[in-house]
Formats: structure tokens, sequence, C-alpha cells
């Protein structure tokens, strides 16, 4: 009984796992949205970004944020999670973005450019790294969490970033 135990427990753990390949940026187009060198459109998952279109609070900051920690040319690798969507509706590739063996999308939340969002609910494998990122942002004051005051931490609904 040990031995099938610990067999499902390895599967499950290599289950959570995605696929991981290297790609180069082509640009940031804003906090949360990049474009690899090969066109493809990555929105890096778990998390969501004020909106430079919506001109909501922080979101050009989000976006240089993000266009300082992936600038053209960056080698990178992105990770889809197996818990989670691969695409969403627009056809952007959903994953998390890793540069150095930096998890960029985490970078993002912790220096409070982009608060957790799951998603109709889903928790990806590093949604309590993100949880706990945001919550250290909030209370040290970074980023949008002192720019935008009334901004709340609600990880079920995409960021509402306001003064």
């Amino acid at each position: 009984m040990r031995r099938l135990l610990a067999v499902v427990l390895v599967l499950v753990a290599v289950g959570c796992g995605g696929e991981r390949e290297s790609a180069t940026v082509d640009r940031v187009l804003d906090g949360d949205t990049i474009v690899l060198r090969d066109g493809r459109h990555v929105r890096l998952v778990q998390l969501d970004a004020p909106e430079t279109d919506e001109n909501e609070c922080y979101a050009q900051e989000a976006k240089a944020t993000l266009e300082r920690l992936l600038p053209r040319g960056a080698q990178v690798e992105i990770e889809t999670d197996a818990l989670l969507d691969k695409v969403d509706r627009f056809d952007r590739t959903l994953a998390y973005v890793w540069k150095d063996g930096t998890n960029i999308n985490l970078e993002l939340v912790h220096a409070g450019a982009a608060a957790p969002w799951f998603f109709h609910g889903d928790r990806g494998r590093y949604a309590s790294d993100f949880l706990a990122a945001a919550r250290e942002a909030r209370e040290h004051h970074r980023g949008l969490w002192s720019a935008c005051p009334a901004t709340s931490l609600a990880p079920l609904f995409s960021v509402d970033a306001r003064r």
C-alpha cells in the first residue's frame, strides 16, 4: 500500500509540472503580455496587471517593470501549467516566464506591478507563492499598492487598480 501511495504521489507531482521551452522576447505589450520572436503572444498566467489601454492606475509603471525584466532579445523559458489552460480565448499562450532562473510572473507580483488572478478560481502550481508575494508587496506598499491605495487583493477577480 505504501508503494502504491508513493507511486501515486510521484505521478501527481510530475503531472503538476508543465512543458518548458526556450524562447526569445521580441517586445512587451503591457504589464502582463509579451510577444516572442516567433510571433506568439504570451499572457503571463496567474496574475493581472493594470490595463494600459484603459489608463488604469499604475498601468504604465507595470509595463515598464516588465520591460526592465524582459528587454527585447531576452532569452527566456516559457512554462505552461498542467493545472491551467494552455491558451486563452485570444489564442495567447498562458505561461510562466522564467529568465535566469527567476519566475518573472512571481517577480511582478512581488514588485507590486501585478496582483494574483486565479481565473475561474483555478490555482496553478505557484498559487500560494503568488498570494504570499502579493501580501508582502501590499504590506510594504510596493508598486500599485502604494500608487493605487483603493486597490484590493482579490485573486478571484482581475485587478481593479484605483487611486
